[in-house]
């Protein structure tokens, strides 16, 4: 009999521990939900989306969705004339190794069965691509092109990697200047290597639909730009056309095929130190200091107004303003940006 008292009293301190057990049980439940309910009444901040700016399809130079083709353009004397320039919606022209310059073409929704001599990439182009949100096209590269177009997952074409088809080398040219290629090539094989071929990206420029005019500009009838003692390039305007036409080193620019002048509506000129790379290659490769802000020049039917140029990061567009401070508006035209070494004499006539 004593036993089963002794075991009936275990039995009821067990019941008395079990429901201590989840009286507590229920205390730490109540409390964990309770702070994960007060946590959840903290106001939280997100950043708020870029705005996105309507794009303005009464500009004629930057219209439509298709995604920016951005080609190396070889400038070397023996690639001359080059194919395409003329359809082009902006070109950059940078110094590279031994005073020459290299060109970058841009285009954008425009059918070209001829763009060329195509040439290897320079990693600080790869900047003005970004910009512009091209896809990269080129034929060969430094090793610093290489790592960088790793390092920012930079879509990009390797002209060499591709068909004979597709980059064809041509028989009235010497090589390594006789590499031609098409828009229709390019968009064919960036489908291939599952890019995206349309934007809606907003155009670096800020384009204007009506006639820009700088009453209070400089006279620029001639522009005379000196990238290197090698290559120095000068811009005439035809005020009938109200363009500008080419020439390098005292030779009038042509289309490859048309033979028809190279011209431009707008001209900027961009003063950016460049400077010797230590990569032990003895080529006498270039790099470029272009993040920050530096001084320039817009130009524009037979006028010229000194402009700041600031570009924040690889990939951010340059922002172009007056002497005021407000964003320079462009002519809905084709636009040629030189960019030479700080100090160069640039002449106005």
């Amino acid at each position: 009999m004593e036993k089963f008292k002794e075991i009936l009293k275990n039995k009821k301190l067990i019941i008395v521990l079990v429901v201590l057990i989840i009286i507590a049980g229920g205390m730490l439940a109540y409390k964990i939900v309770n702070n994960k309910n007060n946590e959840q009444e903290v106001p939280t901040f997100e950043e708020e989306p870029e705005e996105q700016v309507e794009r303005n399809e009464n500009i004629e130079i930057f219209s439509g969705t298709q995604r920016p083709i951005a080609v190396m353009i070889d400038n070397h004397s023996g690639a001359w004339p080059q194919a395409g320039l003329n359809n082009t919606y902006m070109v950059y022209e940078i110094i590279v190794e031994g005073g020459e310059t290299r060109l970058m073409a841009l285009f954008k929704g425009a059918d070209v069965d001829k763009i060329g001599p195509v040439r290897s990439s320079r990693h600080y182009f790869l900047d003005y691509a970004l910009e512009n949100d091209a896809i990269y096209v080129h034929y060969g590269w430094s090793p610093q092109a290489k790592k960088d177009i790793t390092k920012l997952s930079v879509n990009n074409i390797n002209g060499i990697t591709e068909s004979t088809s597709a980059f064809r080398r041509v028989s009235d040219k010497k090589a390594p200047h006789n590499v031609a290629t098409d828009t229709s090539n390019i968009l064919k094989i960036a489908q291939n290597k599952g890019y995206r071929t349309t934007s809606n990206s907003q155009s670096v420029l800020k384009y204007s639909e009506n006639e820009i005019e700088l009453e209070n500009g400089t006279q620029a009838k001639k522009v005379t730009i000196p990238h290197s003692n090698l290559q120095t390039v000068t811009y005439t305007y035809n005020e009938q056309e109200k363009t500008y036409s080419r020439a390098a080193r005292g030779k009038a620019q042509t289309d490859w095929d048309s033979k028809q002048a190279i011209t431009t509506k707008n001209i900027i000129v961009e003063f950016i130190e460049n400077y010797d790379l230590n990569d032990g290659s003895g080529k006498g490769r270039q790099g470029l200091n272009n993040i920050g802000t530096y001084d320039g020049y817009y130009i524009t039917n037979g006028k010229a107004i000194k402009i700041t140029c600031t570009k924040s990061d690889r990939n951010k567009k340059t922002v172009y303003k007056d002497e005021n401070g407000n964003e320079i508006e462009v002519n809905d035209g084709n636009t040629w940006v030189n960019i030479c070494p700080k100090g160069a004499q640039v002449k106005f006539e």
